[in-house]
């Protein structure tokens, strides 16, 4: 008998050590996908070639690219007028903006150089460089998150712009390339999809993408506009904006899931 209980014993405590030796599996969380209703629309300039857009204290704030055209600007949500710009020089091609603080902060396409202006007065303060093109440019309170057209984020550090870290996004563990303009809404990262018009809703942490937009059809009939491109969010009043690259219209949208529970 006591053989028995010594052989049970031994038996379970093999179990154990054998459970305790796999790694837990945690299931990922499902993508899920999601429409749009439009509650707004507004005047947008067509002429601008949007690159990086922002909603601050009442105002968008609109970054331009095209060499030559390209531009920072604070712009009259309503009537979409220009209330104040700035030109940057001919060599640079315009690419994302963010707000930090009391600055705003815009990257160029492929001179590897950024620009830090007074958000008040558009004043030029400080240039910084980064080795890869710039695209995208959001923050999350800490850090500014970096886009550049591959899969890869980079994760800025806002004071001396150095890399602190790196994700990739992966949907289902496929890569996501050709992330384009960022901004960070309620502890996710909105990425357009740069030549879709798709919008991804990335996990800042993992990398994964947590969701898919499909804005599909938003804007009909315009021959004359490029890609979607262009998330601006304002906080205080739950309002999701979406544009493009010369596109005469700009969108408030809320969400609808289309994939179930």
């Amino acid at each position: 008998m006591r053989c028995l209980i010594r052989i049970r014993y031994v038996l379970l405590a093999s179990i154990m050590l054998f459970l305790c030796a796999c790694p837990v599996v945690i299931p990922d969380e499902p993508v899920h996908t999601y429409t749009y209703d439009i509650v707004n629309t507004f005047p947008h300039d067509s002429y601008a070639f949007t690159q990086g857009l922002v909603f601050h204290d009442g105002s968008l704030y609109e970054g331009t690219g095209l060499r030559g055209r390209s531009s920072l600007r604070k712009v009259h949500l309503v009537s979409g007028s220009t209330l104040q710009s700035h030109i940057l020089s001919g060599q640079y091609f315009g690419e994302g903006i963010t707000i930090f603080d009391d600055k705003i902060i815009q990257l160029t396409w492929e001179a590897q150089k950024g620009f830090v202006y007074d958000l008040v007065t558009f004043r030029p303060l400080q240039e910084f460089t980064y080795p890869t093109e710039g695209w995208g440019i959001t923050h999350d309170g800490t850090n500014l998150i970096m886009s550049d057209g591959t899969s890869t984020l980079h994760f800025l550090d806002p004071e001396t712009f150095e890399e602190v870290d790196t994700i990739e996004v992966l949907d289902e563990g496929v890569p996501v390339r050709n992330l384009n303009e960022l901004e960070y809404i309620n502890g996710e990262i909105y990425a357009n999809i740069w030549l879709d018009d798709f919008i991804a809703r990335i996990s800042p942490d993992t990398g994964k993408v947590a969701g898919w937009i499909d804005l599909t059809g938003i804007l009909q009939n315009d021959a004359g506009a490029d890609v979607l491109n262009g998330i601006a969010y304002d906080a205080e009043g739950d309002r999701l904006f979406v544009t493009g690259k010369l596109w005469p219209k700009l969108f408030e949208i809320t969400l609808r899931r289309t994939d179930d529970d």
